[in-house]
């Protein structure tokens, strides 16, 4: 038996399919397709020989049993270097298959589309990955392809003697990333369809966007992935409009920026951002007063930071980012003067990100790598709204044990824990402090006024160290402040440096042991304090 070199194409994505295979048929290839391809390919006018032509079977079941044959798996893992392989398929009267240029049905668009499970689950390619893998296997053998991309390469060394071994090797590493990605998108779509939030084996697909010029530092390479569905408001939806790339740290300190501007909703809001911290944080009736606010808060920081906002730049707030050097600024419009305006900038960078105020989609989560594992974690979603502002005006129960010592203990609950209540000038200030210290890195101490941070101390490993720091870069500004405490304080020396500096309520989870003494201490000043449950550690 004479075999005849054959290649096997049967795609989904039939772009530059046609001139493919008549490249192949130029290279003295016969064709063998399915279904749709086999018709684009005669209406190109190409000879196709049909799949059952070769399995002796037609097509049965919609289409879902077609290559799964005998005829078809044996041609592809016939090992041409072993005799016996060689024997076997001319004695079952089987050709060999040396090329096969499969993609599979379309699962991921099909998910994006909205589509219902019964769709999602006809989508589910079974013959395709069958097909390449045994291809894959049998690399030395078979050229297999999955991405059009490669398609002018393997008719470039066809033309030249033959598909390269390394040819067949990148080819096959492709075969099993494609399929990997292809079974975790199908995995993860019947997670979540069962509500099973942490899986006990999981896997996550992502496609490259960028390679950077390094990562962190200049001797770290880096790269930048999207996930498999772009989320809204994020930075992979960014759309850039001026400025060179964005380097590694741009893209983290500028998702730390985004992460806080989402807590404003539709209300203005401007974030100033450095080393994925804020440095000042500003709301107003404009983007140009909440940038004002956001860039007073701390004018020496905010030098080649980052700014996120939530509204369109208007040529007023653009003349006042450009007194200044700002690497990004993230918006979801620009005005046509304040682009000509931020445009003569030429090392500053523009993004414009629909539906930047977004809200995290509940299939998202927070991932940390360390060596030899991941951390997975939800979001820290945990908001003061609705019912909950009330812990702002209520006073929290106290309850007061005697211990076996004699002493007593006291346990507060949520709510106003001190004699005097906060004002809702002060409740304004509380709340807006609570957003901000919430993605502050621990240990987090901001200190602000209505609209406004005044002074944010963060990364400390001690929490008074934390509020020293926001103290003093509050200057004169911590008079009349309140503050917001990602934790609780295990020490009354926090509430102390509030007195000495005038801050006049503070907001934070409580829970120490030592509750009480920074209670008392609060009410010997006549400082306001609220308990509030929940901590924002954020590491």
């Amino acid at each position: 038996m004479v075999m005849k070199k054959r290649a096997l194409v049967s795609v989904s994505d039939k772009a530059g399919v046609v001139e493919f295979c008549k490249g192949l048929v130029e290279n003295g290839f016969e064709i063998i397709s399915t279904g749709g391809t086999a018709k684009a390919l005669k209406d190109a006018g190409i000879k196709v020989i049909g799949i059952s032509d070769i399995t002796g079977f037609p097509e049965c079941l919609d289409g879902r049993v077609k290559t799964l044959h005998p005829n078809i798996h044996a041609g592809l893992l016939a090992m041409r270097s072993n005799p016996e392989h060689m024997a076997q398929l001319e004695k079952l009267n089987i050709n060999t298959i040396d090329i096969v240029c499969v993609n599979l049905y379309p699962f991921k668009a099909t998910l994006a589309k909205g589509a219902d499970f019964a769709e999602c689950i006809e989508n589910i390619d079974i013959g395709g990955p069958t097909m390449i893998r045994a291809a894959a296997k049998n690399y030395q053998d078979v050229a297999v392809i999955v991405d059009p991309a490669d398609y002018g390469k393997v008719l470039d060394e066809l033309a030249n003697g033959g598909v390269t071994i390394e040819t067949k090797k990148y080819l096959q590493y492709k075969v099993f990333a494609h399929t990997a990605v292809y079974d975790s998108l199908i995995s993860n779509y019947l997670a979540a369809q069962l509500g099973i939030t942490f899986p006990d084996q999981v896997t996550f697909s992502y496609e490259k966007a960028q390679d950077m010029r390094y990562g962190e530092n200049p001797q770290q390479q880096a790269v930048f992935y999207n996930e498999q569905f772009i989320r809204k408001g994020s930075l992979s939806s960014a759309k850039q409009l001026w400025g060179k790339e964005l380097s590694y740290n741009n893209i983290n300190d500028a998702n730390g920026a985004l992460e806080l501007l989402k807590e404003f909703g539709s209300v203005p809001a401007v974030v100033a951002c450095k080393h994925a911290n804020p440095c000042g944080v500003g709301t107003g009736n404009s983007v140009y007063e909440a940038y004002m606010r956001a860039y007073e808060s701390d004018p020496v920081s905010v030098f080649g930071g980052i700014l996120a906002i939530n509204g369109t730049v208007d040529k007023d707030t653009a003349l006042e980012i450009n007194k200044i050097f700002i690497e990004i600024v993230m918006a979801p419009d620009f005005a046509d003067e304040a682009l000509e305006v931020l445009k003569q900038k030429k090392n500053i960078r523009l993004l414009q990100i629909e539906n930047i105020s977004a809200r995290r989609e509940n299939t998202a989560f927070d991932m940390k790598k360390v060596y030899g594992g991941l951390l997975v974690q939800q979001y820290d979603e945990s908001l003061l709204h609705g019912e909950d502002l009330g812990l702002l005006k209520k006073k929290a129960e106290v309850e007061v044990t005697e211990l076996p010592s004699g002493k007593h203990k006291t346990v507060y609950g949520l709510g106003v824990v001190t004699d005097r209540a906060p004002t809702e000038e002060e409740i304004e200030a509380l709340l807006f402090n609570w957003k901000v210290v919430k993605h502050t890195k621990s240990n987090a101490i901001v200190i602000g006024k209505q609209g406004r941070t005044t002074g944010i101390g963060m990364g400390q490993t001690n929490r008074i160290w934390a509020a020293q720091q926001a103290i003093a870069h509050a200057g004169v500004e911590a008079k009349g402040s309140v503050m917001a405490s990602d934790a609780f304080f295990p020490f009354p020396d926090c509430v102390e440096e509030c007195v000495k500096a005038g801050i006049t309520a503070i907001i934070q989870p409580g829970g120490s042991i030592q509750d009480k003494a920074s209670v008392e201490a609060c009410n010997a000043a006549g400082i306001a304090m609220v308990f509030v449950g929940d901590r924002h550690f954020k590491h």
